[in-house]
């Protein structure tokens, strides 16, 4: 078979790119044909489709003239739609499998692909389909659904995103250009959903999403070697380290008990926690880490901690932490506690309260050592049987498979 994949960025910036390239691993290592379609940047992975690639401008680096000529774009971007125009005429997959794409590719992608009648099944990482800012945050980072019933102008009187007027309207009038011109559900054909929460949220939303998705988790390299089952000496916090991410809880958790905390990533507030890292014996700041050096920082480890304020979906935080054997301790919120089974793989806390995260983090430190090692067993165990890359491979291909049936 052969499938395309489309994103918005050829490199990791985050969990969704890092599931596009696993899921062009996964097929071609069982001997499906992977095209690649993306933006061009100068931080992408090589890739043979490079050439094809569409430039995309970063709007917030622009100046107000620039940010303006740019809104056609990021609506409908005419050069994507001709690049995957030219590439389709000259290489037609049997499947187009899209991951992120507003905001960058946007909505014209759909249109190219529809016209060259090639089936497409989209895996939604966010809530941009009902939510203009994807997050479900406004300015003031509490959680908002104000935008129900496909309110959008609730974007702009709220300046949901960062609290600017000038991007909420432009994330407003891309949400309306979508409602009326590419509605997603006349264009594609197949919606995976990575949590039963956002499948559920999608549904409560439209109705019309129930005819055309499943819910198939995220997956992950189930490591060979036997999991460490004795509690490290710290625990870790790795990914972006954004606001809703809850690093700010976090740190007041560690901050308020004194223990030992490990942050790695990267992300708009890396000089505030370096600062927390100065001022602060229990906390340190590694940076960027990926590859082995992070797979050793997770294995040493006592606990991955999980400490969202978003409606997250399926963390590859949480799949990558139990894959390694070590348990996690996540917010209760969106789809964190449908894979962290409270007191068996982990344990829940109350998102955004430091005084509940700074007990949960007692409990799970003062666990007795028979029972934590149960624990990581346990998590081991879920992420074979959840995230698993067969069972994901299966399911995948029998979405493909149907879609091509009823072509």
């Amino acid at each position: 078979m052969k499938v395309l994949q489309i994103n918005n960025h050829h490199f990791i910036k985050g969990g969704a790119d890092r599931v596009y390239f696993n899921t062009g691993r996964l097929l071609q290592e069982r001997g499906h044909e992977v095209l690649y379609f993306s933006s061009k940047n100068s931080k992408n992975v090589a890739s043979p489709y490079s050439d094809i690639f569409v430039p995309v401008n970063d709007n917030r680096n622009n100046n107000f003239l620039q940010k303006i000529g740019g809104v056609k774009d990021y609506i409908f971007n005419k050069t994507a739609y001709a690049n995957l125009n030219e590439l389709l005429k000259k290489n037609k997959p049997d499947v187009a499998h899209l991951h992120l794409f507003y905001g960058g590719l946007s909505g014209s992608i759909l249109k190219a692909l529809k016209e060259h009648e090639v089936p497409i099944v989209e895996t939604v990482h966010d809530y941009r389909l009902l939510c203009p800012a994807n997050a479900f945050l406004n300015a003031e980072n509490e959680i908002c659904e104000k935008c129900r019933n496909q309110s959008y102008y609730q974007c702009i009187t709220g300046k949901c995103l960062d609290n600017n007027f000038f991007y909420s309207s432009i994330l407003s009038i891309e949400a309306y250009n979508r409602k009326y011109f590419t509605n997603p559900l006349d264009y594609v054909d197949h919606f995976i959903f990575v949590s039963e929460f956002s499948k559920l949220k999608h549904f409560d939303f439209n109705k019309h999403y129930k005819n055309k998705s499943s819910h198939l988790y995220n997956f992950t390299t189930i490591s060979k070697e036997v999991s460490i089952t004795s509690k490290g000496k710290y625990f870790l916090f790795f990914g972006r380290l954004s606001t809703e991410k809850g690093i700010h809880t976090l740190i007041g958790a560690a901050i308020q008990n004194n223990f030992i905390l490990k942050i790695a990533g990267g992300g708009p507030l890396e000089e505030e926690i370096i600062e927390h890292a100065r001022t602060n014996t229990n906390i340190e700041y590694l940076g960027h880490q990926s590859g082995e050096d992070l797979a050793e920082l997770i294995k040493q480890s006592s606990y991955v901690v999980v400490p969202s304020e978003w409606y997250e979906n399926n963390p590859m935080t949480i799949l990558e932490a139990y894959a390694l054997g070590k348990p996690v301790i996540g917010a209760n919120i969106g789809g964190i506690p449908e894979i962290t089974i409270n007191k068996k793989t982990g344990f829940l806390f109350e998102s955004r309260n430091v005084a509940d995260l700074s007990k949960v983090m007692n409990d799970a430190e003062t666990i007795n050592d028979r029972d934590y090692a149960d624990m990581c067993l346990n998590a081991r165990k879920f992420a074979e049987t959840q995230f698993g890359e067969e069972a994901h491979y299966t399911k995948l291909i029998d979405v493909y498979t149907g879609l091509l049936k009823n072509a």
